[in-house]
């Protein structure tokens, strides 16, 4: 497709990527290049427990300095505080996470205050920091949030149920390591809901305002991975080969949308998940058909392109009929690796809709969105249809 004669863009991407089966390997000379001798390692107990943090630390031998591992399934502003007390007293000069988006997020959150002091609340907001922070390594456990090569930190302020964001270029981590090894075990649902995260990444990449060829071409690569490769994860989760791929896909639709990015699926589903606790992924899943449809009489040009990329955009479509036929395609998905299709199948009370309206309009995704939303109302008329 063609691009406006007035198009202009920044396309970045700083972080070194290291990709293969037992990469894990890695990051003793990954660490190297960073400078670091003191390595701390931000964690959660799942994590810890399925033994992924003990390669790590053995990896690290004695350069590792200690493990912080209370991060929940939603990250807050108090607990990226806590693990940064932690890692200074550890006299700590790089930070290594390892698990899915929030662990990581709370390890750039770590890096800042290592590197600056002070709160992370003292930094809310975008582009606050003018210098390069604390080294971070990033290894994913997940293949789903493309937290390893993004600006954002998505912490929750526990006392008003919000989750608040805070970017800068400075925070994306310095190196991710995608060691297909280590997503392995991750059980079906999870594989599945992850993936529809990264999935997500994508489509609203090329929905999205600020979207440009660069990330266009990235987000259609990602798109042909997921659909070919997320059901054999979710099938078979011992396919190496299947887990790297969707691997890169994850990252891939990361750096896509880190520069295009996102819309109204990602204000809702962070909204859903502060009020009703929905895993970020799983809210993603059910809200993203329902955003396209949304969407479609503003973007059908778009969704043509992600049709494309799903291979389900037949010769002598228009642009609406391939529309049409990539959300279906997405329901399609979701149904045949076995999630949620409702909001009201993970407890989200029908009486808590208006709330999680009225937060999306403080979200940040929100004003990316290709169809301008101005009123809950018009975030309503999706939810209702997702309920």
């Amino acid at each position: 497709m063609a691009y406006d004669l007035d198009l202009s863009f920044i396309y970045k991407n700083p972080t070194r990527i290291v990709f293969g089966v037992n990469s894990l390997n890695d990051l003793g000379p990954e660490m190297n290049l960073l400078n670091g001798s003191k390595a701390f390692i931000i964690t959660d107990k799942g994590v810890e427990e399925a033994g992924l943090v003990d390669k790590v630390v053995k990896a690290l031998g004695s350069r590792w300095v200690g493990t912080y591992n209370e991060v929940p399934q939603d990250s807050g502003i108090h607990i990226v505080n806590q693990a940064a007390e932690i890692a200074r007293e550890k006299g700590a000069d790089l930070v290594v996470s390892v698990g899915g988006g929030s662990v990581i997020d709370t390890a750039k959150g770590v890096a800042l205050l290592l590197m600056e002091g002070g709160k992370l609340e003292d930094y809310y907001g975008l582009q606050n920091l003018n210098r390069p922070q604390t080294p971070h390594i990033a290894i994913p456990t997940t293949a789903g949030t493309g937290s390893e090569v993004t600006w954002a930190i998505v912490a929750k302020d526990w006392e008003k149920d919000q989750k608040i964001l805070f970017g800068d270029d400075h925070i994306i981590p310095n190196t991710a390591i995608l060691d297909p090894v280590l997503i392995q075990g991750l059980p079906p649902m999870i594989t599945g809901f992850t993936g529809m995260d990264a999935l997500t990444h994508s489509i609203e990449a090329i929905h999205a305002l600020q979207s440009e060829p660069i990330s266009d071409g990235m987000a259609f690569y990602a798109i042909r991975l997921i659909m070919s490769y997320l059901p054999v994860c979710v099938e078979n989760g011992s396919d190496l080969f299947a887990r790297g791929q969707q691997q890169i896909a994850a990252t891939v639709a990361g750096v896509a949308f880190s520069n295009a990015q996102i819309g109204l699926v990602h204000a809702t589903a962070h909204s859903a998940g502060a009020l009703f606790k929905v895993p970020h992924g799983l809210a993603n899943s059910i809200l993203l058909p329902h955003v396209m449809a949304y969407n479609s009489d503003e973007a059908a040009d778009r969704y043509a392109l992600v049709a494309q990329a799903m291979g389900v955009a037949e010769k002598g479509m228009s642009d609406v009929e391939a529309s049409q036929a990539a959300v279906e395609a997405v329901f399609d998905l979701t149904r045949k690796i076995g999630l949620p299709q409702k909001l009201r199948e993970v407890n989200v009370p029908e009486s808590g809709l208006e709330a999680i309206a009225e937060l999306s309009l403080s979200d940040g995704s929100i004003v990316y969105n290709p169809k301008l939303i101005f009123e809950a109302e018009q975030v309503m008329e999706v939810l209702r249809k997702a309920y």
